[in-house]
């Protein structure tokens, strides 16, 4: 929109560029600069307007948006313009996603690019590549403390095999994501090494006090994060004599964005990663971007201002890229980061659903759906032009985020019931399968989280190890039944590497003295190619897993149902063991698809009543979209089998 006092500035701003950037071709980044001028400029006259230095920093601004449309390629912005022309190309359902460690799944990056024909073979077309950034050995986070924003680490590969993966996954029509750590820089970054020297400029990039008295008001407010591990939230730092905050571990600082340096910096960084052929960019951490006493410090307004912010610059530069917010937050918070008062996301386009995760989690410990269906229920609604990442595992810690309240609807305690779900996926409870170990346990109040792999947490370890053949199968039903809800549900499918082939716990990680305190790494193993082979072989856990998850991802693509336009509605069944919901294509009404999972080990009867206006199709066959005709009985139910799916379509 047009306003007088912000276009003003922008004409002065660009009178302002650097010459060598004005004599370039900028006649897309001129419209979309004026398209989102306004938007931009009072967002960071929010922040920053009270400042001396503000139309300086917004000249700063603006030049780093410019520099980077100068220096990304055609191909690239020949890209930007077919995804302006269809904004909603990501909500297709033909999107599938697989997160994975570069060197844990291939030896690197070059490896990665080697294993795309086995994404392909699976269905995969979106690939996250988990932090590949220089990180300091042994003060990592697993690649999430970063010492050079700006190159790969040589363990991974190197930034000409990041470009070379870019461009071999867009010849084949796949997706890259790459994560940027946007909370934090590893104290051995650049900036903070220049701030242990004393240079003011560069501790000014960070929280960082002389005494005690300011991070104790911050502490008075803010939980920790990692209690066990990283108790409190400030670290002294020797070298420099002062008090830094760290929120996460003591060698990843927090940056302030109180200061605009480090918002141009930070945009500076995604636009670079763009440049290199990154498709989606993960944004590492953003409930945590603004601190303040008094506070959590977590999904703070402000934070939701810098995510605008980020995406407004990044739509004049390089529209064609998206962003994921890594939120794992309470839903009431999550459905924020798409961004509010809108249709389409003014933060971000993707957030990860980890209440739908961890709501699958309890139906598998409970064998029943009742705080899964609750849950849902309680999920507000996302807007029309963003999209969940929806997932059963990933390479985190598996929360227990549920809302008390619909613990309570549920009919359990929630504090007895946390408990009893941790203790169930750590063996700590008789006769469960599970075979997860604790994360973060938090002596004071009880708290934990739980680690493991997904065919471990869901009890096929323990069947392969007692040799109980009708045990494994219906463990093996178990893990695609998990994947064929994330599949189905809506938004974009995320695989965890491993899991497509039942991959087990990995215990070796006792053995590594940087990483036996952290239980996450039983569920980062390096990937075993020799396992994965046996996809082939008749038969096998591998075959019966790889077919099943190969399978659903066919369906879903070919499905247009399950494209994502907030067209899902729930279902309330009878049965407790049930999870149904609809999906209906949104243009035609009769494209539709009921998904029924069953939790429960043996059969469950499904009945058809439940779908009430929906029940004139009362006795017709229907079509499983996974193989075969399903006829309900003469009392108008069907039957799920024990850890089963079915995926129904009727056509009047």
């Amino acid at each position: 929109m047009y306003e007088q006092v912000s276009h003003s500035l922008l004409n002065r701003i660009l009178d302002q560029l650097n010459p060598e950037i004005r004599k370039r071709d900028l006649r897309y980044f001129y419209t979309r600069l004026g398209a989102n001028f306004y938007a931009i400029h009072s967002l960071y006259k929010l922040l920053y307007g009270h400042r001396e230095d503000f139309e300086a920093q917004m000249v700063r601004l603006v030049e780093v948006m410019a520099r980077n449309y100068v220096e990304r390629r055609k191909s690239l912005k020949r890209l930007d313009i077919e995804r302006e022309a269809r904004s909603d190309w990501f909500l297709d359902q033909r999107w599938v996603g697989m997160a994975l460690y570069a060197n844990a799944f291939a030896d690197g990056l070059s490896g990665v690019e080697t294993r795309l024909p086995y994404l392909q073979e699976l269905g995969v077309n979106m690939v996250h590549v988990m932090p590949v950034l220089k990180c300091p050995p042994g003060a990592s986070d697993g690649g999430y403390a970063v010492s050079d924003f700006r190159d790969v680490d040589e363990r991974a590969g190197t930034l000409e095999e990041i470009r070379q993966l870019g461009r071999s996954m867009r010849k084949r029509d796949m997706l890259l994501t790459l994560d940027v750590v946007v909370n934090h820089t590893s104290d051995q970054h650049e900036w903070a090494r220049k701030a242990q020297a004393g240079d003011p400029v560069y501790q000014d990039y960070y929280y960082v006090f002389e005494d005690r008295d300011t991070p104790d008001l911050y502490e008075q407010s803010m939980p920790e994060v990692f209690p066990e591990t990283a108790p409190g939230n400030f670290t002294w730092d020797e070298a420099m004599g002062k008090w830094v905050m760290t929120v996460f571990n003591d060698y990843q600082w927090d940056l302030n964005y109180r200061n605009p340096a480090v918002f141009s910096e930070m945009l500076d960084i995604l636009l670079f990663w763009a440049n290199r052929g990154a498709d989606i960019l993960r944004l590492d951490a953003v409930a945590f971007l603004w601190k303040k006493i008094g506070t959590q410090s977590q999904n703070e307004r402000e934070a939701h201002i810098l995510l605008q912010l980020f995406k407004d610059c990044c739509q004049v530069t390089a529209p064609g890229v998206l962003f994921i917010a890594e939120a794992i937050v309470a839903p009431v918070e999550i459905i924020k980061y798409f961004g509010e008062d809108a249709v389409i996301a003014k933060e971000c386009e993707i957030a990860y659903n980890a209440t739908l995760m961890a709501l699958l989690w309890d139906g598998v410990a409970t064998r029943n759906a009742k705080l899964l269906s609750q849950g849902i229920k309680s999920l507000p609604a996302k807007l029309d032009g963003a999209t969940w990442l929806n997932y059963v595992r990933c390479h985190d810690d598996i929360g227990l985020g549920f809302d008390d309240a619909d613990i309570a609807r549920a009919g359990y305690d929630p504090k007895t019931h946390r408990r009893f779900l941790v203790d169930w996926f750590t063996g700590r409870f008789d006769d469960s399968p599970a075979r997860g170990r604790p994360f973060g346990e938090n002596e004071k109040t009880g708290d934990a989280r739980i680690s493991g792999s997904l065919a471990s947490l869901a009890g096929l370890e323990a069947a392969m190890v007692s040799g109980d053949d009708d045990e494994i199968a219906r463990r093996i039903r178990l893990v695609v039944t998990l994947h064929g809800i994330v599949m189905a549900f809506g938004g974009i499918p995320l695989l965890y590497y491993g899991d497509e082939i039942g991959t087990l716990n990995d215990y070796d990680y006792l053995d590594d003295t940087s990483k036996q305190g952290d239980s996450r790494w039983i569920h980062r193993p390096q990937m075993d190619w020799d396992k994965a082979e046996k996809r082939v072989q008749h038969g096998s856990v591998e075959q019966r897993i790889f077919d099943g998850l190969k399978q659903l991802i066919a369906v879903r693509q070919s499905t247009r149902a399950f494209a994502d336009h907030n067209n899902r509605e729930l279902v309330d069944t009878d049965n407790p063991h049930l999870f149904a919901f609809w999906r209906s294509h949104r243009r035609d009404l009769d494209d539709r698809v009921l998904v029924v999972a069953n939790f429960d080990a043996e059969s469950q009867d499904f009945d058809l009543s439940a779908l009430g206006s929906r029940g004139r199709f009362g006795q017709a066959p229907m079509q499983d979209l996974l193989g075969g005709r399903v006829t309900p009985t003469e009392a108008g139910t069907i039957k799920v089998p024990g850890f089963g799916l079915n995926w129904l379509s009727w056509r009047r």
